[in-house]
């Protein structure tokens, strides 16, 4: 039996939050938002459920006046992901047998 797909991060846009974050050493909230096409109001849920969970770490700061969120992906995060692929190749091999 295989282990379970970590349901946070099975959340289509928690994923799509993690996906990008994987390839980048961090990203602003509107190149998030931009990027997975999500409202402001429910990105803002997501990563608040990834940081609570401690896969992204959020920084909060100014550019100028404008306040800036800067999310990075924590090495609890960088398992998780790993953890998630590796479980869903697994069940992708089984269905190839």
């Amino acid at each position: 039996m295989f282990p379970n797909l970590d349901p946070l991060l099975h959340s289509e846009l928690r994923l799509a939050v993690m996906s990008l974050l994987m390839s980048a050493d961090e990203a602003e909230f509107p190149y998030i938002k931009e990027q997975t096409g999500a409202t402001a109001g429910n990105l803002s849920v997501q990563i608040e459920k990834l940081s609570t969970a401690g896969y992204i770490e959020v920084e909060k700061t100014f550019k100028g006046k404008k306040p800036c969120t800067i999310c990075r992906v924590t090495p609890t995060g960088l398992k998780a992901f790993e953890d998630y692929v590796k479980t869903l190749k697994n069940y992708l091999e089984v269905g190839k047998k």
